[in-house]
C-alpha cells in the first residue's frame, strides 16, 4: 500500500493568520495526515485516489459539497454569505473571507471546519448530517493541495424555485409533421427528436405481437385465439381503435391499472398476528374496489385525489366515496402515532407530487427548497385525522365487516416541530398548516360542517332496523324455548319436579330479559332521536329529558333482571359442579370453588343493580360513539391544491407513472422525486404537452391510455434488422428516444393470472374481500384479490418481484433461478397446463402427424398468442414423440416428492401426458412472461 503525505512534504510556510496560534496549524496538520493515512488504508478506495493525485472536481468534490454542504451553503441558503455549490463560489469565500487556500489544505478554513473536534464548530453542524469521514477529508485535502482546480466554465445553480418541475406546465407547440404516420402528438415529439439525432425507428410490431401487447397493457389478460383471428382478418382502418376502445371499456381494465396505482399508493391489506391489528385496516379491500371502480368509470384523476385525501369532508355519508380514504387509513400504525403521520406526509408527497418532503423531517432539505418547518406545517394538515370503522348494512360486528375511513378526530390537535426530528424534543411553539412555499397555488382550509350520519352513525335507520329486528328475534326464541319447556313439563319429561321448576324459572327470566332488552333498545333509540332531532320532531327540551329518563329507567330494570338471570345460571352451575361424578376429588373441589366464586361475584353485581333501581337520573348508555361535529377542511384544501391545474407537479407526476407502465421506462427517471436532483428530462416538451392534455381533458386516464396505445411509437416492434440496430445503437444504445419498443417482463400478478386465463379457468368475478395469500395456488380469482401485506404475500408473486406494501413507486425486475422453479413446480402451473392440454385434445384428437402439428400450433396461439416458428414446430413435434416413448416405459420414470401436489392428476395415457408436458413447457417459455 502506497501512502503519500500530502501535508508534511517540504513547502514554503506562510505565517499563521492573525488570531490563530501557530500550534493550531500543527494540530490540523497532524489530524489531516492521519486522515489521509487512514483513507489510504481503507481498501485502496478514496485513499488510493489521493495517493495517485487523481482527485477530480466534477466527479469527487462537487458531489461531496452538494451532499454535505448545499443545504446551508447553496443557492437557497447561504449561511455566513458562503456558497459551496460551484467552484468559483468556493474560491470566492463568504462574509469572513476565503475558506480555501489553493495549495495549502492545512491553511484552509474549510479543512479546519470539517475536522474540528468541537461539535459546535465542526461542519456540517450536528443535526444537519454526519461529519465527513476520513476518506472524504482526504479527498477534499488532496483537491486543495493540488491547487483547488475548478472548471473554466461551470453552471452556477440558479434559484431552486426556478427548477423545471416547479414551473406550471404550458402546452408547447407540436413539432412539424411531414409523415401522416406521425400525426399522433406523441409521434410528432418523438419523431422530431429522432430526426434531430439521426435515428431511424423500426417498423410496427406484427399483428399477433401488438394485439397481445395491448391486451396485456390494458386489461392484463391475453387475447383468445378467436380474438387473434378476428383482428388478423380485419383490414379496416378502424380495427385498431375498435380493439383499444373495447379494452378500455372492459371491466378488467380497472383491475389491471388498479394494481399499478395500488403500487404507487402503497396498498396494503391489514397486517397483524392472528386478530391483532398492527398496520393498515381490516376491510381495506373496499379501497381497492373503489380504485378499480373509479378507473373503470374513468373518474377524473383530480377527483380521485380529492376523494382519497378528503372523501369524508366532501361526502361524509356516501358509502361509494368514503372507501377512498383507505389511502389514509392504510398508514395506520398501532404503536407510534409519529410513525403513522410520518408515513402519511412522506407518501402523500411522493405519490402525488413527486417530492421527497420526508427529507426535511430532521433538518432543511439538502437539495430542494423545503425548510424543516415546512415539513411540520404539511404534517399539521393531517394532525387532526384518525381512522375508524363504520358499520355497514347486514353486519353489526365491525371486526367481521365494516367500512374503514378517515375522519378528523381532534380538530384542535397541535403540531410541533421536533428538534432534529426527535419526537422527544418538540419545539415550544405550535405550527399552522401550510404547503411548501416553493410551489404555486392556493391552500385555504375552511371548516366543514358534518351531517348527523357522520357525527353519530349509530342513529342510521338501517342500524336501528337491524338492531330492533335482532332483539325481536331473541325475544321470539326465548318465548319458544319457554313454551317447549312448559310442554315438556306437562308431558312429564322433567327429571324431577324441583329441577324442572328451577329450569322453567330461568327460562321465564330469560324471556323477561329479552323483552326488557327490546324495550330498552326502543327507549334508547327514542332518546337518541330526540337528542339529535334525528326523527325530525324537533322535540322540546322537556320532552328530550323525559325520553332520556325513560331510557335510563328501562336500562336499570334490564340490568337488574339480567343480573338476576346470571345469578340463577351461576347457581345452576354450582349445583352441577357439586353433583358431578368427577372421581378426582381435588378437581371436583376446584370446580366447586370456581363456581362458588362466580356466584359470589354475580350476587354482588345483582346487589348493585338492584340498588341502582332507586335512582331517577337520565343517564343511559348511548347507542354508539359520537364524533366531532366539524372537520377542519385542511385535507380538502390540500387535495384541491394538489389537484389544481396551477400545481406544477401533479399532472407531470401522474403522466410519468402512466408512461412508465406503458413503455417500461419513464420520461422522468425519479418517479417519486421531481426535485432538484432530477434533471430536465430528455422529452420535457412531450411531458408538458401530455400533462396539459391530461388536465384539459378532465384528467381522464382513459384518454391518455388511448392516446398512447394508438401512437406509432407505442406500436413499434422490439427488434430491428442488423443495419438499423447497428446505426441506432451507436447513437442511442439505451433506446432513450424510443426507436424500438422496450421488452418488458410481465408483472408478477399478471403471470399468475395468465396461467389461469390461458386454461380458461380464471374466475373473472370483480371485487370482494381479500383472499388468504396461502390460497394463491388453489384460488382461481385474479391476483389483485389475494391478501397483500407485510409478511402476507404469495411466494410466487414475491419471486417475480411483486410490489412491496411499504413502498413501490417503480417495480424492479430480477432474474433468479427460483422464478423458473416456481413456474416449473407450481401446483397451479401444473394443474392449469393439464387442464389446457385436455381442452386442446378435445378440439384436436390424435389422428396422425397432422393433428399433432395442429395441436402444437393451437397450443402456441393459446399460451403465447403467436404461431410457432418452423424450427419451434419441429422441435415440439419431436418432443411429443420422444416424451410419449419415455413415459411409456415406467421403469424410466422417477416419482418426485415434496411440495404441494397438483389438484389435477397427470393423464394416464403416455401420449396425452406428453401433450400436457408440452403445454407445461410453453407456460415456462420466456415469451409467456414477457411483453414484446
Amino acid at each position: 500500500m502506497e501512502v503519500r503525505s500530502l501535508v508534511l512534504r517540504p513547502r514554503i510556510r506562510r505565517p499563521p493568520p492573525p488570531g490563530r496560534a501557530p500550534e493550531l496549524k500543527t494540530k490540523v496538520r497532524f489530524r489531516l495526515s492521519l486522515a489521509i493515512v487512514l483513507a489510504g488504508a481503507i481498501g485502496g478506495g478514496q485513499g488510493a485516489l489521493c495517493a495517485a493525485g487523481e482527485v477530480d472536481y466534477e466527479r469527487h468534490i462537487k458531489p461531496l459539497f452538494v451532499h454535505k454542504c448545499a443545504v446551508c451553503h447553496g443557492s437557497r441558503k447561504q449561511q455566513a454569505g458562503l456558497r459551496l455549490d460551484a467552484g468559483v463560489l468556493i474560491r470566492k469565500g463568504g462574509d469572513n473571507g476565503p475558506v480555501v487556500v489553493p495549495g495549502e489544505a492545512a491553511e484552509s478554513v474549510l479543512i479546519r471546519k470539517v475536522t474540528a473536534e468541537d461539535p459546535d464548530e465542526r461542519m456540517p453542524p450536528d443535526g444537519e448530517g454526519a461529519p465527513l469521514d476520513a476518506g472524504q477529508v482526504a479527498l477534499l485535502s488532496a483537491w486543495i493541495d493540488a491547487g483547488a482546480v475548478i472548471p473554466d466554465k461551470e453552471t452556477i445553480p440558479s434559484d431552486p424555485r426556478r427548477h423545471w418541475a416547479y414551473q406550471i406546465p404550458r402546452r408547447p407547440p407540436l413539432p412539424r409533421v411531414d409523415d401522416a404516420d406521425r400525426a399522433n402528438p406523441i409521434d410528432a415529439f418523438i419523431g422530431a427528436e429522432q430526426r434531430r439525432l439521426g435515428l431511424r425507428a423500426v417498423n410496427p410490431a406484427d399483428r399477433h405481437t401488438v394485439l397481445r401487447r395491448v391486451y396485456l397493457d390494458l386489461i392484463g389478460l391475453p387475447p383468445t385465439r378467436r380474438q387473434l383471428r378476428e383482428f388478423s382478418a380485419d383490414g379496416s382502418s378502424s380495427a385498431w381503435l375498435n380493439v383499444v376502445d373495447a379494452l378500455l371499456q372492459n371491466p378488467h381494465h380497472g383491475e389491471r391499472w388498479g394494481r399499478h396505482w395500488m403500487d404507487v399508493w402503497r396498498y396494503s391489506d391489514w397486517d397483524g398476528y392472528k386478530q391483532e391489528l398492527r398496520g393498515s385496516q381490516r376491510h381495506i379491500w373496499r379501497w381497492r374496489d373503489w380504485i378499480v371502480q373509479s378507473l373503470n368509470g374513468d373518474k377524473g384523476y383530480d377527483r380521485m385525489i380529492v376523494e382519497m385525501l378528503a372523501g369524508d369532508e366532501i361526502a361524509p355519508d356516501d358509502p361509494d366515496v368514503l372507501p377512498a380514504t383507505g389511502f389514509l387509513a392504510r398508514n395506520f400504525h398501532n404503536r407510534n402515532r409519529n410513525i403513522w403521520l410520518d408515513a402519511t406526509v412522506e407518501h402523500t408527497a411522493k405519490a402525488f407530487l413527486g417530492m421527497t418532503l420526508n427529507c426535511a423531517r430532521c433538518h432543511d432539505h439538502k437539495y430542494d427548497p423545503i425548510a424543516q418547518p415546512e415539513y411540520y406545517r404539511f404534517r399539521a394538515i393531517f394532525e387532526p385525522h384518525n381512522v375508524r370503522t363504520d358499520r355497514l348494512p347486514g353486519q353489526s360486528d365491525v371486526v367481521k365487516d365494516g367500512l374503514p375511513r378517515a375522519f378528523d378526530a381532534e380538530p384542535e390537535a397541535k403540531t410541533f416541530l421536533y428538534l432534529r426530528g426527535n419526537e422527544k424534543h418538540p419545539d415550544k411553539d405550535s405550527l399552522t398548516p401550510a404547503v411548501p412555499a416553493a410551489l404555486s397555488g392556493r391552500f385555504v382550509p375552511r371548516s366543514v360542517e358534518l351531517p348527523l350520519a357522520a357525527i353519530y352513525p349509530a342513529i342510521k335507520s338501517f342500524a336501528r332496523a337491524e338492531d330492533l329486528a335482532e332483539a325481536r328475534r331473541q325475544l321470539v326464541a326465548a318465548e319458544e324455548q319457554l313454551a317447549d319447556a312448559n310442554q315438556n313439563a306437562q308431558d312429564g319429561a322433567g327429571a324431577t319436579v324441583t329441577a324442572e321448576s328451577t329450569k322453567l324459572d330461568r327460562l321465564e327470566l330469560r324471556r323477561e330479559v329479552a323483552e326488557l332488552r327490546l324495550q330498552t333498545l326502543e327507549a334508547r333509540y327514542a332518546a337518541d332521536s330526540a337528542k339529535y332531532d334525528a326523527d325530525g320532531s324537533q322535540a322540546t327540551g322537556e320532552r328530550r329529558e323525559q325520553l332520556a329518563r325513560a331510557a335510563a329507567d328501562a336500562e336499570r330494570r334490564l340490568n337488574a333482571r339480567q343480573a338476576e338471570l346470571t345469578v340463577r345460571e351461576k347457581e345452576a352451575a354450582l349445583q352441577s359442579a357439586k353433583a358431578g361424578d368427577e372421581q378426582d376429588t381435588k378437581k371436583k373441589q376446584a370446580a366447586i370453588a370456581s363456581a362458588q366464586k362466580d356466584l359470589t361475584d354475580t350476587e354482588q353485581k345483582l346487589g348493585k343493580a338492584r340498588e341502582a333501581l332507586k335512582e331517577t337520573n337520565d343517564r343511559y348508555t348511548p347507542l354508539g360513539k359520537e364524533y366531532p361535529r366539524t372537520s377542519t377542511g385542511r385535507r380538502l384544501a390540500l387535495a384541491r391544491w394538489i389537484a389544481s391545474p396551477e400545481n406544477a407537479l401533479t399532472a407531470r407526476v401522474s403522466v410519468n407513472h402512466i408512461w412508465l407502465r406503458h413503455f417500461g421506462s419513464p420520461l422522468v427517471d425519479g418517479v417519486s422525486d421531481f426535485g432538484l436532483r432530477s434533471p430536465r428530462p430528455r422529452h420535457a416538451e412531450l411531458l408538458d404537452w401530455l400533462a396539459v392534455e391530461f388536465m384539459e381533458t378532465g384528467w381522464s386516464m382513459k384518454h391518455l391510455h388511448r392516446l398512447i396505445v394508438t401512437s406509432r411509437t407505442w406500436q413499434l416492434a422490439s427488434t430491428a434488422d442488423a443495419l438499423t440496430a447497428s446505426a441506432n445503437m451507436s447513437i442511442d444504445p439505451d433506446n432513450h428516444y424510443l426507436w424500438k419498443a422496450h421488452v418488458r417482463r410481465l408483472d408478477a400478478e399478471i403471470i399468475r393470472d395468465n396461467l389461469l386465463a390461458v386454461s380458461d379457468q380464471l374466475d373473472r368475478t370483480l371485487g370482494g374481500k381479500d383472499i388468504d395469500f396461502r390460497e394463491g395456488e388453489s384460488s382461481r380469482r385474479r391476483s389483485i384479490y389475494l391478501r397483500h401485506a407485510y409478511e402476507k404475500q404469495m411466494t410466487m408473486l414475491v419471486l417475480f418481484d411483486a410490489a412491496s406494501p411499504n413502498e413501490c413507486y417503480r417495480r424492479s425486475e430480477s432474474i433468479v433461478p427460483q422464478q423458473a422453479l416456481a413456474l416449473t413446480n407450481s401446483s397451479l402451473a401444473l394443474s392449469q397446463s393439464r387442464l389446457l392440454a385436455r381442452r386442446l385434445s378435445e378440439e384436436i384428437p390424435r389422428a396422425g402427424e397432422d393433428s399433432e402439428s395442429q395441436y402444437v400450433q393451437q397450443a402456441f396461439l393459446q399460451t403465447l398468442s403467436r404461431p410457432p416458428a418452423k424450427d419451434e414446430l419441429n422441435v415440439c413435434l419431436q418432443f411429443l414423440t420422444d416424451q410419449a416413448a419415455t413415459l411409456s416405459d415406467r421403469s424410466k420414470l422417477t416419482t418426485l416428492r415434496g411440495g404441494e401436489p397438483p389438484k389435477v392428476k397427470a393423464a394416464a395415457d403416455p401420449h396425452d401426458r406428453a401433450r400436457e408436458n408440452l403445454v407445461h413447457v410453453l407456460m415456462n417459455h420466456n415469451d409467456f412472461v414477457t411483453i414484446r
